[in-house]
């Protein structure tokens, strides 16, 4: 199965893919993307909406307390390095970027706490910019699909960046995540609901098994 058909069959599976973070901003952007890392997206939306309308601008959140924002987020887990990481990162956009979320990837990655999958999804998510961002989803259907059999997210985004497109990047990392969310999921995945199993190498194998 080429890039073309997988992409295909994936639109045709998942019409509507995009990022499901709440956000008006790249800045609540980023802030949904840290909080993400440990929790789904669905709690992230459960917990921002009022979030954002005590604090919404670097400039508020470089002012919190971590007591104050760890209130906020308490649902999201993890919730002391995640504050401690979004304060940080608030603080450096007001002191090196003027107040303004850096557009790049390498200034991106240069912000506390911020890795290059969240990069990654800001890039491509707030700016436009060709990224497939490797998450949990992303990694485990590349090895399922046999896109990639490399053992780091870094691995994964390099042989996924080999095989598509690059102006398909941030598209295909929205279905590879529906996708996994959705149908192929870690557990119990769908596979009589999923149109990629006659040339899935996972698939396959579990028919070998039986």
């Amino acid at each position: 199965m080429n890039a073309e058909n997988l992409i295909s069959r994936l639109d045709a599976m998942h019409p509507n893919a995009e990022c499901e973070l709440l956000f008006e901003t790249p800045f609540q952007l980023l802030v949904a993307v840290i909080l993400s890392a440990q929790c789904t997206d669905k709690r992230v939306n459960e917990v921002t909406p009022s979030l954002f309308r005590k604090y919404s601008t670097p400039e508020q959140f470089a002012q919190l307390s971590q007591e104050a924002l760890e209130k906020e987020i308490k649902s999201c887990g993890f919730y002391h390095d995640i504050a401690r990481h979004i304060i940080g990162a608030a603080k450096a956009i007001v002191s090196d970027f003027g107040g303004e979320v850096p557009s790049t990837q390498e200034d991106l990655v240069k912000l506390p706490g911020v890795g290059r999958k969240t990069a990654n999804v800001v890039y491509a998510v707030a700016f436009g910019g060709d990224a497939i961002p490797v998450d949990t989803h992303v990694f485990r259907l590349s090895h399922r699909l046999g896109l990639s059999e490399a053992g780091t997210p870094e691995g994964v985004e390099k042989d996924l960046n080999r095989i598509f497109p690059q102006k398909t990047w941030s598209h295909i990392h929205h279905l590879l995540i529906h996708h996994g969310r959705y149908v192929c999921k870690a557990q119990a995945p769908k596979c009589d609901d999923c149109a990629l199993i006659e040339d899935c190498p996972y698939y396959a194998s579990k028919i070998a098994e039986k």
